[in-house]
């Protein structure tokens, strides 16, 4: 039996909660719990003594909530941190500012003990802190002022193209960067990031507040629309876009889990490829998995172009991965450059 390769700090001022968590996550023979810690000021001392790998971190502690010792460790100690808390649902704006400040990702304490529940959140868990163990930690540098682009080249024509998004852990930030480098006039985007349902309208406002274009939640009938970007809603549907009387629109459709997900990228960039008239330009983010994949593969078949975030900018560089080896991907670019290179290829 091989010994552990991941060592993890759960920080949560409950009893019961850190009994709970410390046996979801021991369950699995890759990761071993060194420390438990009760508030900020004891996960200090755990961190100093035992160099975890990963970190659970609650955001609702004596002393010193969960956000403020966020931001201070990834200042002066950044490391992966998944957050789990009572809170990460219906608190849907401090979970998205945690994920703004470093979070790698996230997941709601687990409230239904039964087996078959239990199981699926013990997968979960494991799943979402051997995803961060490995992923890529930034220090952070202070708030990044929103960069609003202006409208970028010559013979730029966003009317003739369609942009789909696909993005999961580390979306948050990766989308907030790409759609900061679009301007007012951007071309018709839709985007599909792994969520639930109590977050994307959340997400879409925040986004809406920092970059030019207009951000919001899907609705099923949306016209794609120059300066527009969508985000597929969390929950039971997943976002495709058809082609209607006057240009494409987006319907949410009911069906099973696809690359199990839902919303899944697949199914969104599967639509996509499908449609007749515009120029497409397909993109892959940072993300756990291989959802989007063959989506994305079929896109760039269908005549369009497709982008895939470079390996060592994204913090889990696993849905990208899927896509560059199925031949999905044209081209790989830093995060940073992703929008220049969208708008680059909007031209007449």
């Amino acid at each position: 039996m091989m010994a552990p390769s991941i060592r993890a700090i759960i920080v949560d001022d409950s009893a019961f909660y850190r009994g709970v968590l410390k046996r979801m996550l021991s369950s699995d023979p890759e990761i071993e719990v060194v420390g438990t810690a009760v508030d900020p000021h004891d996960a200090r001392e755990q961190i100093k003594r035992f160099n975890p790998d990963v970190i659970t971190l609650d955001v609702e502690m004596p002393g010193m909530d969960g956000l403020s010792f966020l931001e201070k460790l990834m200042r002066l100690r950044p490391m992966p941190v998944v957050m789990v808390s009572t809170l990460t649902e219906q608190g849907a704006e401090v979970t998205l500012r945690a994920l703004e400040l470093g979070a790698v990702d996230f997941m709601p304490k687990p409230s239904d003990l039964s087996d078959e529940s239990y199981r699926e959140q013990v997968r979960e868990l494991a799943g979402k802190v051997r995803a961060a163990a490995h992923a890529r930690i930034r220090p952070l540098n202070g708030a990044r002022a929103p960069r609003r682009a202006d409208n970028p080249l010559e013979g730029y024509d966003p009317s003739r193209h369609v942009v789909a998004i696909g993005a999961s852990t580390g979306g948050v930030e990766a989308i907030s960067e790409v759609l900061s480098g679009f301007p007012a006039n951007c071309p018709p985007t839709v985007i599909t990031q792994h969520m639930p349902a109590a977050f994307t309208p959340n997400f879409a406002r925040r986004l809406d507040k920092i970059v030019a274009p207009r951000v919001k939640e899907a609705e099923d009938g949306d016209r794609l629309e120059v300066g527009q970007v969508l985000i597929a809603p969390g929950g039971e549907r997943h976002m495709t876009v058809t082609q209607g009387a006057r240009g494409p629109v987006v319907r949410l459709v009911e069906g099973p889990t696809v690359s199990g997900h839902r919303p899944s990228v697949d199914v969104m960039m599967d639509s996509v490829a499908a449609l007749r008239g515009p120029s497409l330009i397909g993109v892959m983010l940072t993300g756990m998995g291989r959802d989007g994949a063959k989506g994305l593969l079929k896109l760039r078949q269908s005549g369009g172009h497709t982008i895939g975030q470079d390996e060592n900018s994204c913090v889990v560089y696993g849905m990208p991965r899927a896509a560059f080896e199925n031949g999905a991907i044209e081209r790989q670019v830093t995060l940073t450059g992703i929008s220049r290179e969208v708008l680059g290829l909007c031209r007449a």
